[in-house]
């Protein structure tokens, strides 16, 4: 049986990016203005179309690169996300597009390129965020979602950090990105106990350097992610609020 191409329908293939970061105490992500048809002028995620000669994260890196001048980073946490793929995503055609999603301590500084009109990084709670172009929204949710629970048993966490951190700081990501207040004890105890020594050992390292601290007593351990390859096998979490209370903290 000889292969037809064209008996099935044609469509297009993009790529979109979902870049968390957090800055002043705050869950942003990078969006950009489009500048031109479909969604003129509204807010969504730095992407386009892929290319034939490129494969899906090459697009994506470039699409990135073009449209926010950002250059991939060796110390980024990048995932592919999912794939989308409702028949009335975008105006224009049948496109599909696979998501990726990217975690990084910070961003040098933002330049618009390509199509779009700006970028920015922007709080998750920003009221911009509420009506993104095609189905940014519903790929912006699930990322939240996926960054949310993978912190609850890999090592995620410390790549919103520099390369050396405080368990304090560490613990100022979980309640940034967990909408929620955790008991510093608790959460110090268990992060020693369950991503140090018993379920993931070897995950981080402590740092012969010291932090200062302004506060009576030692100073603050300075911490290093060792191995970032590495999943929490326990059933205790780093956090004393069990998982399904948690759940309903997702909202933006």
């Amino acid at each position: 049986m000889n292969y037809d191409p064209s008996t099935y329908p044609p469509f297009a293939v993009t790529v979109d990016v979902v870049v968390f970061l957090i800055r002043n105490r705050k869950l942003h992500v990078v969006v950009v203005q489009r500048g031109e048809k479909p969604f003129l002028g509204d807010w969504a995620l730095p992407g386009g179309f892929v290319r034939e000669d490129e494969d899906l994260l090459q697009a994506a890196f470039r699409e990135l690169e073009e449209e926010t001048g950002l250059e991939a980073d060796d110390g980024w946490y990048i995932e592919q996300l999912g794939t989308y793929g409702d028949t009335a995503r975008d105006p224009r055609m049948r496109v599909v597009t696979v998501a990726y999603v990217v975690v990084c301590a910070d961003l040098p500084r933002l330049h618009v390129g390509g199509d779009a009109m700006s970028v920015h990084a922007k709080p998750i709670s920003s009221d911009e965020l509420c009506s993104l172009a095609f189905d940014h929204n519903q790929i912006l949710e699930d990322a939240l979602e996926r960054v949310r629970s993978k912190l609850e048993y890999t090592t995620l966490g410390a790549k919103f950090l520099e390369s050396t951190f405080t368990v304090a700081q560490l613990r100022s990501v979980y309640e940034i990105v967990w909408n929620a207040r955790l008991d510093k004890g608790n959460f110090q105890r268990n992060f020693r106990k369950n991503f140090c020594f018993k379920a993931i050992e070897g995950a981080f390292s402590a740092s012969p350097l010291q932090h200062s601290s302004s506060q009576r007593g030692r100073p603050a351990s300075v911490w290093t992610l060792e191995n970032e390859d590495v999943h929490n096998k326990s059933s205790v979490s780093v956090l004393d609020l069990p998982l399904a209370r948690r759940s309903n903290r997702f909202a933006r």
